[in-house]
């Protein structure tokens, strides 16, 4: 097996600024879509407790309309 080439100076740094740029990218652009995303879990939650109202209400119609001597 050959022994490993040493990798220039140049090269490490240019590895090590790509890293540190796409962690402070990474972390600048989470800190931009958070409190988008927290808006869109607060309206999925309220759209989801309407809809389970009007399955309630739904259901309790459809029980009502529903009751016989049978039962």
């Amino acid at each position: 097996m050959a022994p490993p080439v040493a990798v220039s100076p140049l090269i490490k740094t240019a590895r090590w600024s790509a890293l540190l740029l796409g962690i402070f990218y990474g972390k600048q652009r989470f800190e931009y879509l958070k409190p988008i995303a927290e808006e869109e879990r607060r309206i999925e939650e309220a759209e989801k407790k309407a809809r389970e109202e009007q399955e309630r209400i739904y259901k309790q119609l459809s029980e009502a309309n529903s009751d016989t001597i049978l039962k």
